[in-house]
C-alpha cells in the first residue's frame, strides 16, 4: 500500500522539483528563493490596456518559475499552489497599500469552466487561497472572494497578440450579483498566475469598477476614491521580464495624460 501511495503521489506531487528537476524534493530551496519576495516589482506590459491598475509580479516568467507554474496549472501538481501562493502574497504585499482593519479581499480571474473541466482545478483560485494564508500569517487580514464570472463564450487565449486579446475579452467579466456584500468594502486586489499582454487583468479591473467594488482610478496613491472601496490594485507570480522595466509614477516615461490614465 505504501509504495502504491508513493506512485499515486508521484502523479500529482513530481519526485524531482517541478522547476529545475532537482532530485528528490518536490520544489527545491533555490526555486523557492525565487518567489520569497527578493524580486518583486511593479510590471507593466508595452502596450499598456486602458484601465490597467498597478500590477505587482513576485518573480520574472521564466525557466524554473515558468516550469513551476505549467506544473500547477496544465500537469496537475496542485500542492504546488503554496508556494505559488507564497510568491503572490509577497506580490500583494510589494504593493505597498495600507489595509485597513477589514484587510484585503483577493479576487481570483476566473477561468472559463471548460478549461476547469479539462485541468480539474481553477489554478488561480487555488493559488489565491494559499496566498490568503500566507498574508494572514504574515499579519495581514485576507479572504479571496471568487466574485468574478465570465458573462459570454471566450477564445483560447494562446496565440492571440495583445490587441486580439484585448477584442476577445471585451466586456467577457461581470461581477456576480452578490459581489458587493461578498467583498464586504474591503481594499480589492485582483490576482492571476501569470500576466502577458494585462488584457485579462484590464477587463476584471473595468468589470469590477463598473460594479462599484473600487474608485475609478487607477491606483498609484492612496487617492482615487470612488463608490468602491478606494485604488484599485493587482498582483500576480509571474510576468516577462520586459515588465519589469516599469519607472516610478511620474517620472519621464510615465509623463502625459494618456500614459496616467491607461496605467496609474
Amino acid at each position: 500500500m505504501r509504495g502504491w501511495w508513493q506512485e499515486l503521489a508521484g502523479l500529482v506531487l513530481p519526485v524531482d522539483c517541478a522547476g529545475c528537476g532537482a532530485p528528490r524534493v518536490p520544489v527545491c530551496a533555490g526555486c523557492r528563493a525565487l518567489l520569497g519576495g527578493a524580486g518583486a516589482g511593479r510590471v507593466r506590459p508595452s502596450p499598456c490596456p486602458g484601465g490597467l491598475p498597478v500590477v505587482q509580479a513576485a518573480a520574472v516568467y521564466e525557466g524554473a518559475v515558468r516550469d513551476l507554474l505549467l506544473a500547477h496549472k496544465e500537469r496537475g501538481a496542485l500542492p504546488l499552489a503554496g508556494v505559488l501562493g507564497a510568491g503572490l502574497a509577497a506580490a500583494v504585499l510589494a504593493g505597498g497599500a495600507a489595509y485597513g482593519p477589514g484587510g484585503v479581499v483577493l479576487v481570483p480571474v476566473p477561468s472559463a469552466r471548460r478549461q476547469v473541466r479539462a485541468r480539474g482545478h481553477d489554478p488561480a483560485r487555488r493559488i489565491a487561497l494559499a496566498a490568503a494564508g500566507r498574508l494572514r500569517r504574515a499579519g495581514v487580514g485576507a479572504r479571496v472572494a471568487p466574485v468574478l464570472g465570465l458573462r459570454r463564450a471566450v477564445a483560447d487565449q494562446a496565440g492571440l497578440g495583445a490587441r486580439e486579446r484585448r477584442e476577445n475579452l471585451a466586456g467577457a467579466l461581470a461581477v456576480r450579483r452578490d459581489g458587493v456584500r461578498v467583498t464586504g468594502g474591503a481594499p480589492v486586489v485582483l490576482v492571476d498566475d501569470v500576466m502577458t499582454t494585462g488584457a485579462t487583468l484590464a477587463e476584471a479591473a473595468r468589470a469590477v469598477r463598473a460594479a462599484g467594488l473600487a474608485g475609478p482610478g487607477g491606483g498609484s496613491g492612496a487617492g482615487g476614491r470612488g463608490a468602491g472601496a478606494g485604488v484599485l490594485r493587482a498582483a500576480v507570480v509571474a510576468a516577462p521580464g520586459a515588465s519589469f522595466a516599469c519607472p516610478a509614477p511620474g517620472g519621464a516615461a510615465a509623463r502625459g495624460p494618456a500614459r496616467e490614465k491607461s496605467c496609474e
